[in-house]
């Protein structure tokens, strides 16, 4: 089993660090230079986000495509905005104007506000994850199928639905913990994604989406996704993370954000919200900005020296994860540092594993 590493790309080279600068929804400059220095720190694809305020993320990775060579990139795309059909031609579209170096994170949506500011209103969550069931079918269907075919489900009615262009190698990744989002993640993710939680609960989500996936002949990947915070010792590093959980308290503080207590209205937060109660678990996962954030998104870290960072991720690894999304609270200066410093030692450490049995979760 080899290892992925997947990086980010925002808008602006800010984190929940930053505040009292307002920044330009989209700097140019910024996305120029995260990709830049991501091809060249050894990641294999970027996230480029989904947001119901934020600039459009296919068109970003359009852009940040044509200046690189090797990097790929995993496009946030929400089903429900766009008629399936459509999208399934974009998509191809922009991986092969890109040498097929794409792959699409499906993001169903769980708060019901951030959904309505696109329109989408009145759909509750479990009719989503039914709603996206049947967009992936078609989006599948765009891709493979060879002659024209009709469709006709609950949300989309297709006739004659055809598509001349054809991904190389589109991959889906798809998170979401309740049981309507495992179902849908059997039947249709290439990999599967995971925040940072612990060992034993990472485990429980792989053997629970294998279970899934097995019913419909699949074997799909998964990625966990991590805010490693690194430093030449472990005290360092610990108080590097101490100082972020202050700046972030501060900033929410200032803008008159709550602190804790908020509830958020999705199952995959929730979870975390109730792992982040501990504050340090598994020796080194770090979830002081989580338990202060509601555990929105992408938000758990571990802590140490990059030595001890890469084995904490290589405990990961021997559970099933093969895919680690990484990106720090610095994003441009974190994403180089962990180019530069965390992914060889983790390439290192797997190839060291090569040629022994990997003790999966089953």
């Amino acid at each position: 089993m080899s290892v992925k590493f997947i990086g980010y790309i925002g808008f602006n080279n800010t984190s929940e660090v930053h505040s009292g600068v307002r920044q330009r929804a989209l700097d140019i400059d910024y996305v120029n230079a995260a990709a830049k220095a991501q091809e060249a720190g050894g990641f294999d694809r970027v996230l480029i986000p989904f947001g119901s305020n934020s600039p459009e993320s296919q068109l970003v990775a359009a852009h940040a495509a044509a200046i690189t060579t090797r990097l790929g990139f995993l496009v946030a795309h929400r089903p429900g905005f766009t008629q399936p059909t459509l999208a399934a031609r974009q998509l191809a579209t922009l991986d092969q104007l890109s040498g097929g170096r794409v792959a699409v994170h499906i993001i169903t949506g769980g708060a019901d506000d951030e959904m309505a500011r696109d329109g989408d209103v009145g759909v509750s969550k479990a009719e989503r994850y039914a709603r996206t069931d049947e967009y992936l079918d078609i989006l599948r269907q765009e891709w493979t199928a060879a002659e024209p075919f009709d469709h006709k489900g609950r949300w989309y009615e297709a006739r004659g639905a055809h598509s001349l262009i054809k991904p190389q190698n589109l991959p889906v990744f798809f998170g979401g913990s309740s049981p309507e989002a495992i179902e849908v993640a059997g039947r249709h993710a290439d990999v599967y994604a995971l925040w940072g939680e612990t060992i034993e609960q990472v485990q429980d989500a792989v053997r629970q989406v294998r279970r899934s996936a097995q019913r419909f002949g699949r074997d799909p990947g998964f990625s966990l996704s991590l805010r490693p915070v690194i430093a030449d010792t472990e005290e360092a590093a610990w108080k590097k993370a101490d100082d972020i959980v202050e700046q972030v308290r501060a900033n929410r503080e200032a803008a008159g954000l709550p602190i804790s207590g908020h509830r958020p209205a999705n199952a995959g937060s929730l979870r975390l919200l109730e792992t982040a109660q501990a504050g340090r678990r598994d020796t080194r996962l770090w979830t002081g900005v989580a338990a202060l954030t509601g555990a929105q998104g992408n938000s758990t870290g571990l802590v140490g020296t990059p030595e001890q960072v890469a084995a904490g991720m290589l405990d990961y690894y021997d559970i099933g994860i093969d895919h680690f999304l990484i990106r720090g609270f610095e994003p441009l200066d974190d994403a180089v540092d962990y180019g530069r410093e965390l992914i060889p030692l983790v390439r290192a450490k797997v190839a060291e594993r090569e040629g022994r049995p990997i003790a999966l979760a089953g």
